[in-house]
């Protein structure tokens, strides 16, 4: 029998009826356990070996019964939906490959060969997240020794092509949509259009949020996937302003809503948007064919203000306020394009 570490835990490497045989002692790698291996551990080992014993029948592990242990360590440092995101994708995308698989018996080629069938069907992007998913049971499982090795982590992860261009309306087209959508939710694509705000926290706006004395917007809350929830990040908790050609939106719409209305934007049903899906197919894209604009999606009214408030040499600060960006350089990482250059002489102040 050979005495092996990994990661400073003592391992065993020995052949038994013409199997390799490798098993954690669970032992930090020092001289004094090494010596209690040889003189104690060993032997005895040898000695079930030789009756029979060692090889004792021990329960299996699914992935399914570690994924279940993993979701429950973890549920106290996630949010709810970030929760439910992970047990949707784990059921969706890597349970009905994996699920009932013993957890140290998947290898990398298992992993491969599941990472390159998801990638016929979706996105680098996703797939990065559902493995991301993946990696924290595989990890949650190697940190308990479970497993031995996480060969996902050998496993390249897929490139993530930006496939969501840019291109921002112009003035003429936002007003071309505004003067032409249904009045009922007008104010909607003007509050985006004026604002930058996500969709998602455009339908969880109350109208207990708009402050019309103050003239600002209290963004505290998004809507995702149905929940009304916080921001997704503290910089996303913010109070922007209402520019004045946002104002006059934001008062015809109070005045044809509901008086007793909670929410900007309700249903039929007296109830906020489950998502902006419906606001998309039902007045979104309509206007946009009606009026032959080139269609892009409703995420892209945020990218209009961002690079229409850039290209009028508005303060980047400004705009990375609004928007609800940690900082501004992640503003100028997403939009310095936007940003005109100027051929000004600079430095003159050192001239002689």
């Amino acid at each position: 029998m050979k005495i092996k570490s990994r990661n400073n835990t003592l391992y065993l490497h020995f052949s038994h009826d013409g199997k390799t045989i490798r098993k954690s002692m669970k032992m930090e790698d020092t001289t004094k356990n090494r010596t209690i291996l040889r003189k104690q551990i060993i032997p005895e080992i040898q000695k079930q070996l030789v009756m029979g014993e060692f090889f004792k029948k021990q329960a299996k592990v699914t992935l399914d019964d570690f994924a279940e242990i993993s979701f429950k360590m973890n549920e106290g440092t996630r949010r709810p939906l970030t929760s439910k995101w992970y047990r949707d994708n784990y059921r969706l995308h890597i349970q009905p490959t994996f699920g009932r698989w013993e957890i140290d018996k998947i290898k990398r080629s298992d992993f491969v060969k599941w990472q390159n069938t998801l990638l016929k069907k979706l996105s680098g992007k996703t797939v990065q997240g559902i493995r991301a998913i993946f990696m924290t049971i595989l990890q949650d499982a190697l940190k308990d020794e479970v497993i031995e090795k996480n060969y996902l982590s050998l496993v390249k992860s897929p490139k993530i092509i930006d496939v969501i261009v840019k291109k921002p309306f112009t003035v003429d087209e936002i007003y071309k949509i505004l003067d032409n959508s249904a009045e009922k939710i007008r104010a909607y694509f003007a509050i985006g259009f004026f604002t930058g705000m996500r969709t998602g926290e455009i339908i969880a706006l109350k109208w207990e949020d708009i402050d019309f004395n103050n003239r600002i917007i209290k963004v505290r809350h998004s809507i995702r996937a149905g929940q009304y929830t916080r921001p997704k990040t503290e910089s996303s908790i913010r109070d922007i302003d209402i520019l004045d050609a946002l104002m006059p939106y934001l008062v015809e719409h109070r005045k044809i809503v509901k008086s007793s209305s909670i929410f900007l934007f309700e249903t039929y049903e007296d109830k906020p948007f489950y998502t902006s899906d419906k606001i998309s197919s039902h007045y979104w894209k309509k206007v946009l064919i009606a009026h032959n604009i080139e269609y892009r999606n409703l995420y892209q009214m945020r990218h209009t203000f961002a690079s229409q408030m850039l290209m009028n040499n508005e303060s980047i600060l400004w705009v990375s306020k609004m928007l609800g960006h940690k900082d501004s350089s992640m503003t100028l990482q997403k939009y310095a394009r936007y940003i005109p250059t100027r051929d000004i002489k600079r430095a003159c102040f050192l001239e002689r």
